[in-house]
Order: C-alpha cells, then structure tokens, then sequence
C-alpha cells in the first residue's frame, strides 16, 4: 500500500481542474497536476523506503483508490469524512502490445511488441545494479511505437549473478536477435539503461555496429565492479571503496563517495571508447543524483567525444533531480532500501524537481531514439 494527499480548495461549483488549481498542502503545493503519482510513498504500516513498481505489466493497470474528504487533514492523521471516491487504473502497456518471454540461446527477457505489422524501431532496454528483469520501461516504449526487448543481465536461469561474470557476447546475441526480427527496422539498434544499464548500453553503442544509438540514464562512461570481457578484449572494472560509505543521521547510507574516480589517469584501462563510436549518445543525468556522480561522470564523457571531434550527443542535465530518472508521475524515492546491504540507500533529488526532470526527458529520449532509428514519434 502507498499513499499520498494533497489540499485542494474547490470552486463554487464544487470542481476541481488539477491542471488549474493549486495543492495548498500536504504532499506537495502548487499546480502539479500528476502530483498525487509522482508523490506516492509507503502507508505508514509498510515497510519504508520501498520503490513503487510494476512487476507485471500485462497483467491488468495498477490500481490506485482516489478519495476526497472534507476539510485539511495532514498525513498519518485520520482524514474527515469522505465525500466523494473512484478507482483508477494505469496501464502499462496499451491496446494491442504484446510481451513474448525469450529463451534464445543465452537470451532471456521480455519482447513487447506495438500493434500493428511493422517492422517498428528496436531499442534494447536495461535497468540498474540489480540486473534483473525490469520490464515497466520496455512495455511503454512498445506503447509509443517501439520493439522493446526488456534485457536482464543477472540472476535470471542461467544468467551470472554478479557482475564478475559478465560476458559482452550476451549483448551481442541480443542484439542480433533483435534485429534479425521480422518485425524490427533494420536501420540499426537503440539501447537504454539506467545505471549499470547506462555503462552498458554505452559499450553496446561503441562496440556493436548493430546499435546506433546509446540513451545513458545516470550512467558512468567507464565499465564499473566486474571485469567486462568480449573476445580477445577485457575491461577492467572500477573498484568501490566500503569504507568510504556514509550512514547519515537519517539511518540512510551514502554512497556517493565509494565508487573509484573514472577520470583518474590510473583508471584509463576501464573506460569504454566511446570516442571510436559512429553512433548517437544521449546522456541524461540529475544534478542532485547521490547514488554516484553521473552529472560529473556525463560531463567527463562529452568532453571526451569532444576531444575525439565528435558532436554526436546531447546532455539533458535536471537541477534537482535525483538518480533514477524513470518514465513521467513515477513515484519520487529518495531513498530506497537495497535488498542486498538491507538498509536504505540515498538516491537524492527534491520531488518536484525530479518528477518535472522525468516528464521532460521521457519526450526527449523518444525523439532522439526516433530521430536516430527511423520513424515518427507515436
């Protein structure tokens, strides 16, 4: 269960246009019209810190109870009485999209495809330090028009369960399966990733001549943790430091510090070339992220295509925004417990600020993959 409220005066009418009116309190004030979304947070009896997801996107909207009570009530107070009440639902993958499980060779993941016969423009989709199936992001995309393969890493079947073990080959099979579909453009790849995702999907742009265009969400422009070996190539990964890690007051660790400099000439060995890339770069990052550098991390990688003569990228850099940019009105953590250490890990980022960075950068990240893979947006 989350929740979350807001105080809203309405008209003489008795009306309320969230587009219109401001929010005089609770979770958030002023004219926020997906404010009651983006603000979500576990209900007082749930475990805190926990991240609000769709696990199974086809399996009907998620469900969200919108009461309206007379008069202000603050959060964790009883509320006055109801006045008037809906359920909603929010669907994640829209009419006629489908989701095919994979087990193609070593491949595994989800394929979404839009309705309709094609073929469309492939993206490869992958998600953080976890590594595992995230396929919210994916059954959007195929909802605007895309072949959206939701590609885990880790901890899935056969797959490695640490990054020690990663194999750059895998990538390279899903890529070639992606587009060797009959339904997918044959124009070249799109790859996303948020985090550990972002790193690889700047080694797929540099590597793969099947990809042609790299979204980087929070992401480092060297290869971090594990060694990433492909053939007769090996890139050492950048080292964290434990004990550089902070437990603030709040009981919420501080990780910020712990992972190596990449721009440190001793490190040299880890970065992926991306200057040697043909393909297109988009690197989105928020300025308050506390999970790692990555505003540091994109300027350091710009300057390095710069260097190289490229000006094949563009930086989309929020004041405010935290670590996990996902699509618009997903609920604000900036804090979210990490399953492996079982404490609460600091992402950063003001609510509003990031929710607004979100909304922002999901259009934008679709007309560039648009621009560079074919097509119109959706």
């Amino acid at each position: 269960m989350f929740d979350s409220s807001a105080q809203y005066r309405a008209d003489r009418q008795g009306e309320l246009d969230l587009t219109r009116d401001p929010s005089l309190g609770g979770a958030f004030t002023g004219i926020e019209a997906m404010g009651l979304l983006w603000s979500l947070l576990p209900a007082p009896m749930e475990v805190p810190c926990r991240r609000l997801l769709k696990k199974d996107v086809m399996k009907g909207p998620q469900f969200m109870d919108l009461l309206v009570h007379r008069d202000l009530s603050e959060r964790g107070k009883i509320p006055g009485p109801v006045l008037a009440k809906t359920r909603v639902g929010r669907w994640f993958a829209g009419q006629g999209v489908t989701r095919t499980k994979l087990s193609e060779g070593r491949v595994r993941g989800s394929l979404f495809l839009p309705a309709g016969a094609g073929p469309f423009p492939g993206v490869i989709d992958m998600y953080g330090d976890e590594g595992r199936l995230t396929e919210y992001r994916a059954s959007l995309l195929a909802s605007r028009g895309f072949a959206a393969l939701a590609l885990p890493y880790l901890g899935t079947e056969h797959l490695p369960e640490s990054f020690s073990d990663l194999d750059f080959g895998y990538f390279e099979q899903a890529a070639s399966f992606l587009l060797r579909h009959p339904k997918v453009r044959s124009l070249g790849l799109g790859a996303v990733g948020t985090g550990k995702g972002a790193e690889l999907a700047l080694a797929m742009v540099t590597f793969l001549p099947q990809v042609v265009a790299a979204v980087s969400i929070s992401g480092c422009h060297a290869n971090t943790g594990g060694e990433l070996r492909y053939r007769d190539w090996v890139l050492p990964g950048l080292s964290y430091t434990a004990s550089l890690a902070r437990m603030l007051d709040s009981g919420v660790l501080d990780l910020s510090e712990t992972l190596a400099d990449p721009c440190d000439p001793s490190h040299r060995a880890s970065l992926i070339p991306i200057e040697e890339a043909e393909g297109h770069f988009m690197f989105v990052v928020g300025e308050d992220d506390r999970k790692w550098k990555s505003a540091a991390y994109a300027a350091a990688a710009v300057q390095k295509l710069s260097e190289g003569g490229h000006h094949n990228y563009r930086v989309l850099s929020y004041p405010g925004a935290g670590h996990r940019i996902d699509p618009p009105s997903s609920p604000f953590a900036q804090a979210v417990l990490d399953q492996t250490l079982g404490v609460p890990v600091m992402e950063g980022g003001k609510p509003s600020a990031h929710a607004h960075a979100q909304a922002h950068a999901w259009e934008q990240i679709q007309e560039f993959l648009h621009s560079n893979l074919g097509g119109s947006c959706v």
